[in-house]
């Protein structure tokens, strides 16, 4: 996490205009005087917060530093997000005044009542809505799938980002809890288990070990999981880091599909369950190899991948004359934590972000958008989900 010292100076003073604004707005229209100074010696405030802030260390900082860093962001940003509304409101409720007509007062009204909107719904993400569960249930119906799999049930959780529960496993209980209930055949996770370090899994790991599947639980490596946003002594420490986190999750009883792939039997049927590391769009980086993991992504077997980011299947294997791989499993969007009634402004960053999307040969994607929370801990719509699909013969 990087502050870049210009927007910092951008948005405080941009802020501040904000802030004399209401200031002069509650200095006219009120006989006491303590309205105005309320707004003047909280914006005082804030700002000092805000710059103390920033000037924590985010990359090199403990755990417990860093969730400091993004709930003080957090509330920052959603106090100031409820007063632009409310400023533009009022400058708007303003603008009869010239051509000498009456305000709009129900304009401004109407920014009041948004922007004490936004705020509460910033905050009932955080508090309330990000730890609630959505399970959504999807039928895929592929070519050429095997008989004994007609039916096979698939449980994808993905983007957990423990590091941002800090220590408590309440929620990660629960999450398992509700996996385990579906009684799925098989459990992926897509990537993102931690935000920065391997040190934020071991108070979950208990866990998540508890996640149990006839055919076992399969994950693979996210953006996060590389130790890119953290600072190092060296480069071999922060590999010793990715194989510490790896390692606790052989112990978890997940089997990694590190540029690998494995065979799912089922009464004599078969079908390839295939892993690549991140495979990413700019900024994010590519670790991942999709020839290492399977020689031959043609051949007539049914196949299965996961990988973390969406943009793999988008750039390498979507309308793919050379592929053939049934159905590519993601994550990574986390649909930018908000959505309503199906829309999420990741669609402006991301053409694939949540659900499920075809190509024209007939090879499906599911995006899930992950059970945690990054960048700031609120999930505004968009609820923490559990992906169950359900394979089907497409005769």
């Amino acid at each position: 996490m990087r502050f870049p010292l210009l927007p910092i100076l951008i948005l405080l003073a941009f802020n501040a205009l904000v802030d004399v604004y209401i200031y002069c707005v509650a200095a006219t229209s009120s006989r006491k005087r303590w309205p105005a100074k309320v707004q003047l010696w909280s914006a005082v405030f804030f700002a000092l917060a805000l710059i103390a802030t920033i000037c924590m260390p985010k990359r090199g900082g403990s755990e417990n530093e860093f969730l400091w860093v993004l709930w003080m962001l957090f509330g920052y940003l959603s106090i100031y997000a409820g007063k632009i509304i409310y400023v533009l409101g009022d400058i708007i409720s303003r603008l009869p005044r010239l051509w000498k007509a009456r305000r709009w007062k129900w304009v401004a009204r109407t920014g009041l009542v948004l922007g004490i909107g936004l705020f509460s719904a910033m905050w009932w993400g955080a508090l309330f809505n990000r730890f609630r569960v959505n399970v959504i249930d999807k039928s895929v119906y592929l070519s050429d799938l095997p008989a004994a799999f007609d039916g096979f049930r698939i449980a994808q959780i993905s983007d957990l980002h423990v590091g941002t529960f800090g220590t408590d496993p309440a929620f990660l209980d629960k999450l398992v809890a509700e996996v385990n209930a579906q009684k799925p055949d098989l459990i992926v996770f897509t990537g993102d288990i931690v935000n920065r370090r391997s040190c934020e899994l071991p108070p979950f790991t208990q866990a998540l070990s508890r996640l149990k599947a006839p055919y076992g639980v399969y994950s693979v490596m996210g953006n996060h999981d590389y130790g890119d946003y953290a600072s190092w002594e060296s480069d071999g420490a922060k590999e010793e880091d990715v194989r510490n986190l790896q390692a606790m999750q052989a112990k978890m009883g997940w089997k990694m599909l590190n540029n690998a792939h494995d065979i799912i039997r089922v009464k004599g049927d078969s079908i390839a369950l295939i892993g690549v590391e991140n495979v990413g769009d700019p900024p994010f980086k590519t670790y991942g190899d999709l020839s290492r993991a399977y020689a031959d992504i043609n051949d007539p077997t049914v196949k299965i991948l996961l990988s973390h980011n969406p943009a793999h299947w988008e750039t390498d294997l979507r309308d793919n004359k050379n592929s053939n791989i049934a159905l590519t499993l993601s994550g990574h969007t986390h649909a930018m934590q908000m959505e309503a009634f199906g829309y999420s402004p990741a669609a402006f960053r991301y053409k694939y972000w949540g659900g499920l999307y075809s190509d024209n040969k007939g090879q499906y994607l599911y995006v899930n958008i992950g059970a945690g929370t990054v960048g700031f801990p609120s999930r505004i719509g968009a609820t923490p989900e559990i992906t169950i699909i359900t394979l089907k013969d497409r005769k």
